[in-house]
C-alpha cells in the first residue's frame, strides 16, 4: 500500500486508484483534475494517479476517461496516509436504429478500397464493374458491353450465349482468360490453376453483384499471372426478407432464349441465397445450336456477431455445337456459312467452397477459406487446317476429353496497427495450399453427326486421326505471401509486397503415332511413354506507392515482379494448326503502373495511367509450314517483349456540368469514354526476323466509349467499341484474300482486321416490374476477333451481326 499524503509547509501529495464499477477493473487513462488549479494526472496501467504539492482543506476533483461517465467529487485533503479509491460507471447508450442510405453509384464504374475485407489493394491500378449500374445486355453475358468501362481489354467474341469469357489485355492472350486468375467469391475456378489455367464457366452477369479486375500488381496476393486477377463476386442473400424472388425471362433472334430464377433471404442466423439458369439458341451461323444450364446455392449461418461459416456449391452444365472457321476467302464470300456440322463441345462443371470468417478485434481479421472442383470437358470433331475442306458424315471425328480434380485452401490474417502518432500500417499475411490433378485423353471418336462422346479404335483412311494420347497431370501449389500499408500521415503511403512460390508440374502418360501408306492403310503404330517432372521455388516483390492532396485525388504507382509456369497440358495434345516446343520455359518478368485517379465534384470520375509489361522467355506462336506445305503455328518461347501503353478513363454528368448548382431531378445523362494506346514490340529473339514485331494480340488502339440517359423508370444507353488491326502471331503476317503468296490459304495466320461495333439497349421499371431491349451490333458490321488453331475452329470465327433480345424482370 502507497503512503497516502506526504506533508510539506502545509502542502501534500494526494495519492488514489481509479476502478471501473462491476468488474473492478483499474481504468487506464483516466485524467483527474484539481478544479481552481492546473494540476492534471493520468492513471498508469494499474489505475493510480498522484496529484503533488496540494494545499490541505477542501478540493474538488473531476475524473474524465473515454468509455466511462464523467464523474466529479469533493474531498477532504489531509495530512493522513492512505490511497483514495475512485469509481467510475462505464458509459452505455441504447442507441435507436439508424439506417444509412445512399443513392446507387450514378457512373458504372467504381474503384476497389485501399482495403477489403482480408485483402489489400492500395497503390493497384483496379476497377469494379457493378452489373445493376448498367443499361446493357446481360442475359447473353455481352462481354463488349458489360466490360465497357475497362480500359485496354481484349475481348474475343466466339459465342452468342456468352458461355465463356475471353478476356486479355495488354498483350495477354485471351483464349479463356488464362492470363488473369479467375475467381468467384475468391475462391478459383479456373480447370487448373497450374495445369489447364483455362476457365470454362463464366457466372451469369446476372447473379454478380460486382466484378472486380486488379492489374498486374495483383501477383503477390492471387498468383504469379502477369494478367493479375478477375473476380466474380455473386449476389448475397437479402437480409431483411425471408423470402425475396427475382425472375428475369429474355427472348431474342436466332431463337435465343434465357431464364433466370433467384430466391434469397434471411431466417434469424441462417441466410441463403440460390439461383438457376437455363439458356438456349440457335446461333448467327449455322450449327451454332447450345443449351446451357447452371445452379448456385449459397448459405451462410453467423454464429456470433463476429463469427460466420459459409458453405457453396456451382453446377454448371452446357453442349455447344461449334460451326468451324472460315478461311479469309469463306469469310469474305459469307461470314454465316459453316461446313462443319459435326463438331460438338460439352462441359460439366462443379465448384465447392467453405469459409469462415472471424472477427478477432475491431483491427483484426481473419478468414479461411477451402475450395475444390469436379469437373470435365469434351471436344469431339475435324480440326483440320485446311477449313475449306468439306465433312463428310462418313469420315472418322477426333475427340478429346478432359478431367478436372482440383482442390485448395487459402488463409488470409489482416491486422490494423499504430506506430506513433504520425505513422499506422495495415498488415495482410497468407497462404495457399493446391492440389490440382487432370486427365487428358485424345483419340479417334464416332463417325456421324451426333453429340456422340465415346473413343473408337482408329478406322482406316486418310482423313482418320493421326495419333492418340492418354495422360495424367497432378500438380502442387504452396505459397506464402505478406503486404503492408504504410500510412505516413493522412495523404502518403507506401504498400511492399513479398510471395514466396513453389510449383512443382507433372506430365506422365503415352502417345501413340499412326502412320499410314497412300491408300490409307494403318503401317505402324509407335507408343512413346513420357514422364516430366518440373519443380521450382521462386521469390517475387513489389512496391506500391500512393499520395492523395485531396480525398478525392490520387496519384499511384506500383511496380510487382510477374511469373507464368509452363502447363504440360497443351504439350501432350497433338493438333494439325498448332505445334507446341516440348521443351517451354517459364515466362518472367514484370508489369509496372503510374497513374492518377479521382473524382471531380459529383460530375467527373476518372483514371489516366501508364503501364509497362516487359516480358523474358515470352510465350508466343509463329506462323510456318511443314513438309507438306501445310500451315500452322508454332509455340516457342520467342524472346523478350516490351509492351507500354496508356490506358485512359472517364465518364462525365452532363446534367451538372451544364447546370451545377441545379439538381438534376429526375433527368439523367452520363457520358463515358476509355482510350488505351500501345506500343508493342519484341526487343529481342532466336529468330531475328521478329526482333522489332509487334506483339499478338495488341491493337495499338482500343477504344469504347458511349451514354447513358433517362428520365425517371427509363434509362437508354449507347455504346461504340472500336479495336485497331492486330496480328495473331509473332511473324506479322497479313494473309489477306489479295496476298501474292499463294501458299497463304489457310487461316490460322494472318492479320485481325479493325472493327467497330455499335450497341444500344433500353429499360423501363417500375415497382416490381421491369423491362429491357437490347440490340447487339446495331450496325450489322462483319467482323472477327480471332483465328483459332483448335477447337471452336481452326480458322477465323466470325462475330456475330445484328441481334435483338428483350427481357421481363419481375421481383418481389
Amino acid at each position: 500500500m502507497l503512503s497516502g499524503f506526504t506533508a510539506t509547509a502545509q502542502q501534500v501529495s494526494l495519492q488514489g486508484r481509479v476502478r471501473e464499477a462491476g468488474t473492478n477493473r483499474p481504468v487506464v487513462g483516466c485524467e483527474v483534475y484539481v478544479r481552481g488549479s492546473r494540476q492534471i494526472a493520468r492513471t498508469d496501467t494499474a489505475g493510480l494517479f498522484m496529484l503533488p504539492r496540494l494545499a490541505t482543506g477542501r478540493q474538488q476533483l473531476q475524473l474524465s476517461s473515454i468509455g466511462h461517465e464523467p464523474f466529479k467529487t469533493q474531498i477532504e485533503v489531509t495530512a493522513d496516509g492512505g490511497v483514495r479509491e475512485f469509481t467510475l460507471t462505464r458509459r452505455e447508450q441504447q442507441l435507436r436504429e439508424v439506417v444509412v442510405a445512399a443513392p446507387q453509384a450514378r457512373f458504372g464504374q467504381q474503384r476497389l478500397r485501399e482495403v477489403e475485407g482480408t485483402a489489400i489493394f492500395a497503390a493497384k491500378k483496379s476497377e469494379v464493374i457493378v452489373p445493376d449500374n448498367l443499361v446493357a445486355n446481360l442475359a447473353t453475358n455481352n462481354a463488349r458491353q458489360v466490360y465497357a468501362r475497362v480500359a485496354g481489354l481484349n475481348i474475343w467474341e466466339s459465342d452468342q450465349g456468352g458461355l465463356q469469357l475471353s478476356v486479355g489485355g495488354r498483350g495477354l492472350d485471351p483464349n479463356r482468360t488464362s492470363n488473369f486468375n479467375v475467381r468467384q467469391n475468391n475462391y478459383d475456378i479456373s480447370a487448373d490453376a497450374l495445369g489447364y489455367p483455362e476457365s470454362y464457366y463464366t457466372p451469369p452477369i446476372e447473379a454478380i453483384k460486382r466484378i472486380q479486375l486488379v492489374r498486374g500488381a495483383a501477383s503477390l496476393q492471387y498468383g504469379t499471372q502477369f494478367g493479375g486477377l478477375l473476380n466474380f463476386e455473386l449476389r448475397t442473400p437479402e437480409p431483411d426478407k425471408t423470402v425475396a424472388v427475382v425472375s428475369r425471362q429474355t427472348a431474342g433472334s436466332f431463337g435465343f432464349f434465357n431464364s433466370f430464377n433467384s430466391v434469397s433471404g434471411t431466417v434469424r442466423k441462417l441466410s441463403y441465397y440460390t439461383f438457376a439458369q437455363y439458356k438456349r439458341g440457335d446461333g448467327w451461323r449455322p450449327n451454332s445450336n447450345f443449351e446451357s444450364k447452371t445452379a448456385y446455392a449459397d448459405l451462410r449461418y453467423q454464429f456470433t456477431e463476429n463469427f460466420r461459416v459459409g458453405a457453396q456449391v456451382t453446377h454448371m452444365d452446357y453442349l455447344a455445337r461449334q460451326p468451324g472457321g472460315l478461311s479469309d476467302y469463306q469469310f469474305a464470300q459469307n461470314p454465316r456459312q459453316s461446313n462443319r456440322p459435326r463438331n460438338w463441345f460439352a462441359v460439366d462443371w462443379n465448384l465447392f467452397n467453405l469459409s469462415a470468417d472471424w472477427k478477432l478485434n475491431p483491427r483484426s481479421n481473419l478468414n479461411l477459406t477451402t475450395f475444390g472442383l469436379l469437373a470435365s470437358r469434351d471436344a469431339l470433331g475435324i480440326r483440320t487446317s485446311f477449313v475449306e475442306r468439306p465433312d463428310a458424315d462418313t469420315q472418322q471425328r477426333e475427340l478429346i476429353t478432359g478431367d478436372f480434380r482440383n482442390v485448395g485452401a487459402e488463409a488470409r490474417y489482416l491486422t490494423r496497427y499504430g506506430l506513433g502518432e504520425t505513422t499506422s500500417g495495415v498488415l495482410l499475411v497468407g497462404t495457399r495450399l493446391y492440389r490440382g490433378y487432370n486427365h487428358s485423353i485424345q483419340g479417334a471418336g464416332p463417325a456421324g453427326r451426333a453429340a456422340d462422346f465415346r473413343f473408337e479404335e482408329a478406322a482406316p483412311g486418310l482423313n482418320a486421326p493421326a495419333a492418340s494420347s492418354d495422360y495424367r497431370f497432378p500438380n502442387y501449389n504452396a505459397a506464402v505471401f505478406a503486404e503492408n500499408i504504410f500510412y505516413f500521415g493522412e495523404s502518403f503511403s507506401l504498400t511492399p509486397g513479398v510471395r514466396v512460390e513453389y510449383i512443382r508440374t507433372q506430365a506422365d502418360g503415352d502417345y501413340q503415332t499412326v502412320s499410314r501408306d497412300l491408300a490409307g492403310n494403318i503401317t505402324g503404330i509407335e507408343t512413346t511413354h513420357e514422364a516430366r517432372t518440373s519443380p521450382r521455388s521462386f521469390v517475387i516483390g513489389g512496391l506500391g506507392a500512393s499520395y492523395k492532396p485531396v480525398e478525392t485525388r490520387e496519384l499511384y504507382a506500383n511496380v510487382s515482379q510477374n511469373y507464368r509456369s509452363i502447363t504440360f497440358t497443351d504439350m501432350q495434345i497433338f493438333n494439325n494448326s498448332l505445334i507446341i516446343n516440348a521443351n517451354l520455359q517459364d515466362e518472367r518478368g514484370y508489369s509496372a503502373d503510374l497513374g492518377l485517379r479521382g473524382e471531380q465534384g459529383q460530375w467527373l470520375t476518372y483514371d489516366v495511367s501508364l503501364f509497362a509489361l516487359a516480358y523474358n522467355n515470352r510465350i508466343g506462336e509463329v506462323g510456318t509450314y511443314d513438309a507438306g506445305n501445310r500451315p500452322f503455328r508454332y509455340r516457342d518461347n520467342i524472346g523478350r517483349a516490351l509492351i507500354l501503353g496508356l490506358e485512359s478513363y472517364a465518364e462525365l454528368d452532363v446534367l451538372r456540368v451544364l447546370r451545377p448548382t441545379v439538381e438534376p431531378g429526375r433527368w439523367r445523362f452520363s457520358a463515358f469514354g476509355n482510350l488505351s494506346l500501345i506500343r508493342s514490340r519484341y526487343t529481342a529473339s532466336p529468330s531475328p526476323e521478329i526482333v522489332g514485331n509487334q506483339v499478338e494480340f495488341v491493337p495499338a488502339v482500343n477504344l469504347k466509349t458511349g451514354v447513358q440517359g433517362g428520365y425517371g423508370p427509363f434509362k437508354a444507353s449507347v455504346q461504340y467499341t472500336y479495336l485497331s488491326d492486330q496480328f495473331s502471331e509473332a511473324t506479322n503476317a497479313f494473309n489477306s484474300p489479295t496476298d501474292a503468296d499463294p501458299r497463304r490459304t489457310d487461316a490460322v495466320i494472318g492479320l485481325i482486321p479493325a472493327y467497330q461495333v455499335l450497341d444500344a439497349s433500353v429499360s423501363w421499371e417500375r415497382r416490381w416490374l421491369k423491362l429491357e431491349g437490347n440490340i447487339n451490333n446495331l450496325g450489322n458490321a462483319l467482323y472477327f476477333t480471332r483465328r483459332a488453331t483448335g477447337y471452336p475452329g481452326p480458322g477465323i470465327l466470325p462475330s456475330d451481326g445484328r441481334s435483338f433480345y428483350l427481357t421481363v424482370a419481375v421481383k418481389w
